[in-house]
C-alpha cells in the first residue's frame, strides 16, 4: 500500500506516519512538505493524507491536480477548519478530518479507506488507463504491449493504440495476467498458444521475443496462472 501525506507542518506528518505505521507496518510512507513537492514527485499513492491550509498550493488546488492523474486515490483531508467540508465533495474526497487529530477516530477512518483503497485496486487491475490520451483499455482485450524507443505499442484484439509512456509505468498498472517476457514486452498470458526456447506465440500469429535467461522463470509463471484460476482464451 502507498500512501503519502502532504502537510507543511512536519510534526503533523510525523504524527500520521507514526498512526499509521502502528496499525500497517507494511506500507510505504512518503511525506511531503508542500502541495507543489507532492505533484513533482509524479508518484502514484492509493491513500493520500492532505492539508488543506498551505503555503503556495493550497490543498484544495492540490487535489485538483491530484484528480487529473490519479482519479482513483482515495484522497483524505487533514485540517484545522470546518469551513471546506463542502468544497471537499468537489474533489470526491473520501473523509475530512479535523486537527488535532484524535487517535481512535483516525484509525477508524484509515480502516475504512484501507478497505475503500483495495476495492478501487481490484477495479484497477481489470482496466489500464492511459493518462496522455486520457483513454481506458479492458485488459482482457489486450494481446501483449511492445515498447519502441520513447513509444509504447498496445496490442488489443481488435486494433493498436500507440502512445509515449514506459512499459516500467505500464507494468505496474497490470494484473498478474501480464508476463515481462523481454524488456521491450509484455504479454497477456491468457492469450498465449504456444512458446519456445527464445519466443512467444499469441493468438492470431504474433510472436514476442521471450529472454533465453527468463524461460525458466516464466515457464514456472505461466504454470502457475494456469493453475490458480488463470483462463485461457484459446
Amino acid at each position: 500500500m502507498r500512501i503519502a501525506i502532504v502537510d507543511d507542518e512536519k510534526i503533523i506528518c510525523e504524527q500520521i506516519k507514526d498512526f499509521i505505521q502502528k496499525e500497517h507496518g507494511d506500507c510505504q510512507i512518503d511525506s511531503y512538505f508542500s502541495g507543489q513537492a507532492f505533484l513533482e514527485a509524479g508518484k502514484q499513492f492509493d491513500l493520500v493524507f492532505l492539508d488543506i491550509q498551505m503555503e503556495g498550493m493550497d490543498g484544495m488546488d492540490t487535489a485538483r491536480a491530484l484528480r487529473k492523474t490519479q482519479p482513483e486515490a482515495v484522497l483524505i483531508f487533514v485540517t484545522g477548519s470546518k469551513e471546506y467540508v463542502f468544497e471537499a465533495f468537489d474533489v470526491s474526497a473520501f473523509h475530512y478530518l479535523l486537527k488535532p487529530l484524535e487517535e481512535t477516530k483516525f484509525k477508524e477512518v484509515l480502516a475504512r479507506a484501507l478497505l475503500e483503497s483495495q476495492r478501487h485496486r481490484a477495479g484497477r487491475q481489470e482496466r489500464l488507463f492511459i493518462r496522455t490520451k486520457n483513454l481506458t483499455i479492458d485488459q482482457k482485450d489486450i494481446l501483449y504491449i511492445e515498447s519502441r524507443g520513447k513509444k509504447v505499442d498496445i496490442h488489443t484484439l481488435k486494433e493498436t493504440f500507440s502512445i509515449y509512456g514506459a512499459m516500467n509505468e505500464l507494468e505496474t498498472q497490470l494484473s498478474k495476467s501480464f508476463y515481462r517476457c523481454h524488456r521491450g514486452y509484455l504479454v497477456n498470458m491468457a492469450y498465449i498458444t504456444e512458446y519456445g526456447a527464445d519466443s512467444i506465440t499469441l493468438t492470431g500469429g504474433a510472436r514476442v521475443y521471450l529472454t533465453k535467461k527468463k524461460h525458466g522463470e516464466f515457464v514456472k509463471a505461466y504454470m502457475w496462472y494456469l493453475q490458480n484460476g488463470g483462463v485461457s482464451c484459446v
